[in-house]
């Protein structure tokens, strides 16, 4: 290593690393706290690019959620039935082990429920979704191990101060968690057991010589016999074959509102719209679907059309007249592909890739994270 590290920097952080993982995310470190848990003597080793986890981890929307109707619906048009189920289960089951690892208090967990809007013009969208939440109900009973899980909840639009709302859906299985707790927790908990994280070390190279893998950053060299690649959104940057399509998702975040009715996570437009409430005020992003290829990036930032339409639907539809201020905005990256399910392989000697979470990170990362850990674990 070209670096001049001393040999205390050498020893504790840099050399023999039996893993090294990419990515300080949430599937990353879920990845590291999972090895440690199996296989405490293992030196783990995180490198992040970014100051703090680049991506979406740090950026979500915090929606602890697996699907609204619509959504559903809209897999069932890819997928089969069993697929859906299988997808919804892991979601649900992901959730669960979120939880179970850091402790709702420390993720900020509440489960207010979810709902899914109709606006007064999309009558034959509602009517449609309507109609098959028997059908849903049945279909992912087993899944998230409950009944009713979807029903109509039209009475309860004017408690929540909406206007031009027609229909409202209710979800009572879904919640919302604090995602700067949830990676601080989840930060802490892998620093106490041992796993160095080294941040703004982002990786530009890759090689594997004999049975060693050669990571190249601007600070020096690190090697290691076995590799983790959790960058989602970004993993092609280092892998072109990997089929993985960023999508940047655009987030505001009001000033605190007086009386604020909200409580719960609320989505429209098939999903590309999403709300919630935090600490008195409103969150709300999307907008992806106006312009699929300008969101196709990796170029963190805000776009005037998508700025102005949720200042319009924040004004007119969720806050109607209340002018709200706007506190706070930022974009995060998400990963995408035509397969809903994420992709966690092999991709190489000794290297592993759990990427791809479709926009549903907080409910995949825990469990893609273990999943991946264990196929390195297992692979000689």
């Amino acid at each position: 290593m070209e670096a001049s590290f001393s040999y205390w920097e050498r020893t504790a952080f840099i050399d023999d690393a039996d893993v090294i993982i990419i990515g300080s995310g949430l599937v990353g470190l879920s990845a590291a706290l999972h090895l440690k848990t199996r296989e405490p003597k293992l030196k783990v080793l995180v490198l992040e690019r970014g100051f703090l986890p680049t991506g979406a981890s740090t950026k979500n929307a915090g929606f602890a959620c697996f699907g609204t109707v619509s959504e559903q619906l809209e897999g069932l048009k890819r997928s089969s039935e069993d697929e859906v189920a299988q997808l919804v289960a892991y979601k649900w089951r992901g959730l669960q082990r979120l939880r179970q690892n850091l402790g709702d208090a420390n993720i900020g967990f509440y489960q207010h429920g979810g709902y899914e809007l109709f606006m007064d013009n999309e009558h034959r969208q509602a009517e449609r979704c309507i109609d098959k939440i028997p059908y849903l109900n049945r279909l992912l009973k087993d899944a998230i191990g409950g009944t009713d899980i979807y029903a109509v909840a039209d009475d309860k639009i004017g408690a929540f101060g909406f206007d031009k709302v027609k229909h409202l859906i209710y979800n009572p299985y879904e919640g919302q968690i604090n995602t700067g707790k949830m990676m601080r927790t989840l930060l802490q908990k892998v620093y106490s057991l041992d796993v160095a994280v080294l941040n703004s070390c982002p990786v530009t190279k890759i090689e594997h010589y004999k049975d060693q893998i050669y990571l190249h950053t601007p600070h020096g060299i690190f090697k290691t016999p076995k590799m983790i690649l959790a960058t989602n959104a970004f993993a092609n940057q280092l892998f072109p074959e990997l089929k993985v399509t960023p999508g940047r998702g655009q987030v505001m975040v009001t000033k605190p509102i007086p009386g604020l009715k909200l409580k719960g996570t609320y989505h429209f437009n098939e999903g590309y719209y999403y709300f919630r409430n935090i600490d008195g005020r409103v969150l709300f992003g999307g907008g992806r679907n106006l312009d699929f290829e300008a969101e196709a990036t990796w170029e963190f930032g805000h776009t005037d059309i998508v700025r102005q339409q949720l200042m319009d639907y924040l004004n007119e539809v969720i806050l109607p007249g209340q002018d709200a201020e706007i506190d706070y905005w930022w974009s995060g990256i998400m990963g995408f592909g035509e397969d809903l399910c994420p992709i966690v392989k092999q991709i190489g000697p000794g290297t592993y890739c759990a990427v791809r979470c479709n926009g549903m990170g907080v409910a995949m990362g825990s469990l893609v994270g273990e999943e991946v850990a264990e196929l390195a674990l297992n692979q000689d």
